[in-house]
């Protein structure tokens, strides 16, 4: 029986679904890493990636609700709104963010090559319009951006493009509500874990300590 028992074992060995990939909180961009995508996407004329880059650093949103978005939801009329609010899909809660200037121009010149009407998906599948870009496509995309510009794909995913901005403000300003709203998060501490905060600061303290 024992014998049995260790060759079901043996062939049908149990494999984490995570073995051998990297796993847990994704890294975000530096500034030299957001211009250089940036740059590379202007050159190459990525109109649409171009625009949902931008919005993806500005909006600090979450990748099901980035794709879901709809014109409407970020235009009034031809122009695009400096700021803008969208119903989370995860907490249910509103969240607010800000759209640039350059993110708006990005938009716009994306919203007019693909002739895009106040109800469409602001990023709609390539395979049929009537859908949005799904969360796959997204982090296919978002893993070719870091891949170009010499960035290793596993170390960064669409929780990249969330945090990134988010960092940055947060180690400017060291404020963590203000951080919290941006994220919508319901709770200070998940700010806190998401952004890794006190492992970064207190590293950053050690830094400075001269013994």
């Amino acid at each position: 029986m024992e014998d049995l028992a260790m060759n079901v074992s043996t062939q049908n060995p149990f494999t984490p679904w995570n073995k051998g990939k990297l796993v847990g909180q994704k890294t975000p961009l530096r500034l030299r890493d957001i211009w250089a995508i940036r740059v590379r996407l202007q050159i190459a004329k990525k109109t649409r990636d171009l625009a949902l880059f931008n919005l993806a650093i500005d909006s600090k949103l979450r990748g099901c609700d980035l794709v879901n978005l709809r014109v409407r939801d970020i235009a009034h009329g031809a122009c695009i709104s400096p700021r803008a609010i969208v119903m989370q899909q995860k907490t249910h809660r509103p969240v607010q963010f800000e759209i640039t200037e350059q993110a708006r121009i990005a938009i716009i010149d994306w919203i007019q090559l693909a002739q895009l009407r106040s109800e469409d998906f602001l990023f709609p599948s390539r395979i049929n319009s009537a859908k949005p870009l799904s969360t796959r496509q997204y982090a296919r995309i978002v893993k070719a951006w870091v891949t170009e510009i010499g960035l290793d794909a596993s170390m960064y995913g669409t929780h990249t493009m969330r945090r990134t901005k988010a960092s940055l403000i947060y180690r400017r300003t060291k404020n963590l509500r203000a951080v919290q709203l941006l994220l919508g998060h319901t709770k200070l501490e998940s700010t806190v874990r998401y952004l890794g905060i006190e492992v970064d600061d207190a590293l950053e303290m050690a830094e400075q300590t001269e013994v």
